[in-house]
């Protein structure tokens, strides 16, 4: 297991992974980032390890999305706290206690407010382009 010191983050598979859950093609991203970049250039940098700060706060704001998620997010952080706070409940159903089962929040609503967030950036997206278009 590795310790703390040694987390391996890979910037640009978390650029790649923002992108795509967002719905975001790598033309979009090209596009946004201005005329000397196309889809190839930003299928590159997803394979980068390290991302310059000034490039990478950018790609964070196109994407909507903290820099630090970027800088940040790993697998074996997500799965540590999957592992870590993952149990199955089984001897809470026995003796009766379903507490745990309780949320706080409605799962259904935080999906509806993402896809809605997502759609909205669509839209965006998509009204930028179209103006592009227009432009040129």
């Amino acid at each position: 297991m590795t310790s703390h010191s040694e987390k391996h983050i890979h910037q640009g598979r978390n650029i790649k992974r923002f992108r795509e859950m967002l719905g975001i093609k790598q033309e979009a991203i090209a596009i946004e980032l201005g005329d000397d970049w196309t889809q190839k250039k930003v299928s590159h940098l997803e394979t980068k390890e390290t991302i310059e700060p000034a490039l990478l706060q950018q790609v964070a704001a196109i994407l909507k999305v903290p820099v630090a998620a970027l800088e940040n997010m790993d697998d074996e952080g997500a799965i540590n706290i999957i592992a870590n706070t993952f149990t199955d409940n089984d001897e809470a159903i026995a003796v009766g206690n379903i507490d745990n089962y309780k949320c706080n929040f409605n799962p259904l609503d935080k999906m509806v407010e993402l896809y809605e967030r997502m759609i909205a950036q669509q839209a965006e997206m998509i009204e930028k382009l179209e103006r592009l278009i227009k432009e040129k």
